[in-house]
């Protein structure tokens, strides 16, 4: 009861069969790997990895949670939480897509230099950007980086169907650059067509969005 979830994490907790799993495990062995958290200024505990566990040990029943306690900063958790849950073997292209953004906007804090989605996809910057220091730690290359967190500027409704495998995840970076009234349009559409753009469509309607020349 004393701690709270990360603000904004971008990680979901599935209630799924590998959560059943899990809260069975816990039933018989309780927590075999503590979770972090960090103590906050108001002597309450924010949770930094271990979502899945905590959720579990509450439909478990228990009460108590094994955990760490770490002296971070704000930005310093985010780095963490990060790292810690891209370790995981199945992340939707959402989780990873906030998961980035988050990340570089904590090293840009940090006086790291960053540019998120400023740039065209693949251009080549002078210097180091903090997406070429995050390609060196993850399995991402710095342009695929950039178009996770392209994705962030998507609608949620069009991110879930990216989510679901039902909009391809080039085609979805093309839509991202859409307004969001666009999206909404291209939304309604998909839904009375029962059908997603191809990437070709979603590159010619990027062009008509940057030239005002895409109508309903």
């Amino acid at each position: 009861a004393e701690i709270d979830e990360f603000p904004d994490h971008p990680f979901k907790v599935l209630m799924d069969e590998d959560m059943e799993q899990l809260v069975d495990s816990i039933r018989r062995n309780g927590v075999m790997t503590p979770a972090t958290v960090r103590l906050k200024e108001d002597g309450r505990y924010e949770l930094i990895s271990g979502h899945r566990r905590k959720k579990a040990c509450e439909l478990a029943g228990l009460d108590t949670l094994k955990c760490e306690v770490k002296e971070l900063t704000l930005d310093e958790a985010i780095i963490v939480m990060v790292e810690s849950n891209l370790q995981r073997s199945t992340i939707l292209p959402s989780e990873k897509a906030f998961a980035y953004k988050l990340r570089l906007e904590a090293m840009k804090r940090q006086g790291e230099r960053t540019d998120l989605t400023s740039v065209p996809v693949g251009q080549k910057l002078k210097g180091t950007t903090s997406r070429e220091i995050l390609s060196g730690e993850v399995p991402d290359s710095n342009t695929q980086i950039q178009r996770f967190v392209r994705l962030t500027e998507l609608l949620p409704p069009i991110l879930d169907l990216v989510d679901d495998k039902r909009i391809a995840f080039r085609p979805a970076v093309e839509l991202s650059y859409l307004a969001p009234t666009e999206q909404q349009c291209l939304l309604d559409a998909m839904d009375f067509h029962e059908a997603t753009p191809s990437l070709a469509q979603a590159i010619k309607m990027r062009q008509f969005s940057k030239e005002n020349k895409l109508s309903d």
